[in-house]
C-alpha cells in the first residue's frame, strides 16, 4: 500500500493563509508617522522584537532622562540599558541608539534626518543604509512608514514565526534574509501585514508553546518544522562561514583594517565595514547600466570623498644663498662710502630744519609787528594818563563847590525860621512845614539834596495830596 504523494503548498499560497490568520488573531498599529524621522529611527531601535506599548513607554523614558539626543550619544550603553530596562533586549537597543546617533552626528554634525525625506525613496533608503550600525529591521520599519515605499520590517521573532511556518527556509533563517516576501504582498496591505508579522514574532519570543502560536501555526501549514521542547527556545541563526581562498581572505583583511582606521569615538563603538565610510551622495557618479557596468559616452561624477588625517603639510624653508667673499680693501672702501653719504644726508637734513625755523621765527615776527601798527576795531584811543588825573581833580573841586554853596544856603534858612516869630493862629508844625518847603525848593533850584530831615518819597503825588495846606 502506497502513501498518495502531497503536494507540498509553495511560499505565495502561504503567505496568503498566514495573513489571513494573523488578522484573525491580532489587530494591526497604526505608525506615527507625523514626528521627525531621526525620532521614528530611534523609537524602531526600541521597537525591535518588543511589543509597541513598551517600546512608547521605554522610548518616552528615553527622552525625560536625559537633556537632549547628544547627551544619549555619549552616555554609555550599560546606563542606557538600565533606563531601557523594560525591552526584551535592552543592551541591543541601547547599542543601536548609541550606533544611530553616532553615525547620524558624523555624517551631518547635527540630529537631523530630515533631508531623507526630500528626494526619492530609494535616496532616502540609501542615506539610512549608510548610517553605521543601523539594524536592517530600522532601516525597512522606515522605508515602509515614514518614506511611504513597500518594505516589510523583519526581526528575530519574525523569522522564527516564518521559519515554523515554512515561509523561511533554515539557509535563509541563517543568513537573516528573506527574499520576495514583499512580492508576495500587495502594497496597499504592506503596513498592515508588516505590523500583524510583528506582533506574531513577540509572541513566539515571548510565549512559543502558547494557543496563539500553536493555533496560527496549525492554519497555516500543519506539516512544518517541529517544535522544540517545551521549555526550549529555538536555535538562533548561525552566519555561513566566509568563502575561502587568498583573495577572500584579503579582502576579509582589508575591510578589517579599514573599519579599524574609521572606528568612531567612544568604548562602545564597533568598527565599522568597508564601504561605510562616507560615500558620495546617492545618484552621483556615471552612468551605469542594469547590469553595473559604465554607459559609454556619459559624463563621469564627482570622485568618491575620503576621509584622510588631518597631517599638516610642512613649511618648505628655502636654504641660505653662500655670499660672495670679497676683498677686504674693497669691502672696508665700501663700508667708508656708506658712512660718508649717511654723514652727508645728515648734515643735508639739519640745515633744512635749520632754514626752516629759521623763516618761521621771521614770519611770526612780522606779523606781530603788523598787529601792533594797526589800531583796533571799534575802540577809540585811550588818553595819556596824566589828562586822565587832571580832569578827575576839576571834577571833585566842582562837586565840593557845590556842596558847600547847598550847606550855606541850608544855614541861611534856618536861621530865619528860628528868628521869625510864631504867630497864635499858625500852629509851629506848619511853620516848620512850610520852612522845609522853602529849602527844599532853594535847595532843588541850586541842584543840592533836600534837607537831611525829611526823607524823599517815592510818590510825589501822594504827598501832595495828604500834606495839610496852611489857613
Amino acid at each position: 500500500m502506497t502513501t498518495p504523494n502531497r503536494q507540498q503548498p509553495n511560499r505565495q499560497q502561504l503567505v496568503a493563509k498566514l495573513h489571513k490568520a494573523l488578522r484573525a488573531t491580532y489587530k494591526p498599529v497604526d505608525p506615527d508617522i507625523q514626528s521627525p524621522l531621526l525620532d521614528q529611527v530611534l523609537y524602531a531601535c526600541c521597537l525591535e522584537n518588543a511589543p509597541y506599548d513598551v517600546a512608547e513607554v521605554a522610548y518616552k523614558r528615553l527622552g525625560e532622562t536625559y537633556f537632549d539626543l547628544n547627551e544619549v550619544r555619549v552616555t554609555t550603553v550599560a546606563e542606557l540599558a538600565e533606563t531601557l530596562h523594560d525591552l526584551p533586549d535592552p543592551a541591543r537597543a541601547a547599542l543601536a541608539l548609541r550606533r544611530v546617533l553616532q553615525g547620524v552626528f558624523e555624517s551631518t554634525y547635527s540630529f537631523s534626518l530630515d533631508n531623507a525625506k526630500k528626494h526619492s525613496i530609494a535616496h532616502g533608503m540609501k542615506t539610512l543604509e549608510h548610517i553605521h550600525g543601523i539594524p536592517p529591521f530600522v532601516v525597512a520599519f522606515i522605508g515602509s512608514t515614514a518614506l511611504g515605499g513597500h518594505f516589510i520590517p523583519v526581526d528575530l521573532g519574525a523569522m522564527q514565526g516564518l521559519l515554523l511556518t515554512g515561509v523561511m527556509s533554515q539557509e535563509e533563517y541563517d543568513a537573516a534574509k528573506c527574499p520576495g516576501l514583499d512580492r508576495f504582498i500587495p502594497k496597499k496591505a504592506g503596513l498592515e501585514f508588516g505590523s500583524l508579522l510583528h506582533q506574531f514574532g513577540v509572541e513566539v519570543l515571548t510565549n512559543l508553546h502558547g494557543a496563539s502560536v500553536k493555533k496560527i501555526l496549525q492554519g497555516v501549514n500543519p506539516e512544518a518544522k517541529r517544535m522544540p521542547k517545551r521549555g526550549e527556545l529555538l536555535p538562533l541563526p548561525v552566519p555561513p562561514p566566509p568563502a575561502a581562498g587568498k583573495d577572500a581572505q584579503k579582502a576579509a583583511e582589508a575591510a578589517r583594517t579599514a573599519a579599524e582606521e574609521h572606528r568612531p569615538a567612544g568604548p562602545q563603538a564597533a568598527a565599522r565595514p568597508a564601504g561605510k565610510t562616507p560615500l558620495p551622495p546617492p545618484g552621483s557618479g556615471p552612468k551605469r547600466a542594469a547590469d553595473g557596468s559604465v554607459v559609454a559616452g556619459s559624463k563621469p561624477g564627482p570622485k568618491p570623498f575620503v576621509v584622510k588625517p588631518n597631517v599638516g603639510r610642512p613649511v618648505p624653508v628655502k636654504p641660505a644663498e653662500p655670499e660672495e667673499l670679497a676683498p677686504p680693501a674693497a669691502k672696508k672702501a665700501d663700508v667708508a662710502k656708506k658712512a660718508d653719504v649717511a654723514k652727508k644726508a645728515d648734515v643735508a637734513k639739519k640745515a633744512d630744519v635749520a632754514k626752516k625755523a629759521d623763516v618761521a621765527k621771521k614770519a611770526d615776527v612780522a606779523k606781530k609787528a603788523d598787529v601792533a601798527k594797526k589800531p583796533t576795531a571799534g575802540k577809540l584811543p585811550v588818553p595819556p594818563k596824566g589828562a586822565a588825573d587832571k580832569g578827575a581833580a576839576d571834577k571833585g573841586a566842582a562837586d565840593k563847590g557845590a556842596a558847600d554853596k547847598g550847606a550855606a544856603d541850608k544855614g541861611a534858612a534856618d536861621k530865619g525860621a528860628t528868628k521869625k516869630p510864631v504867630t497864635a493862629d499858625k500852629p509851629a508844625s506848619a511853620e516848620s512845614h512850610k520852612s522845609s518847603d522853602k529849602g527844599a525848593s532853594a535847595a532843588k533850584d541850586k541842584g543840592a539834596k533836600p534837607p537831611a530831615d525829611r526823607a524823599p518819597s517815592e510818590d510825589r503825588h501822594s504827598d501832595d495830596l495828604t500834606r495839610r495846606k496852611p489857613r
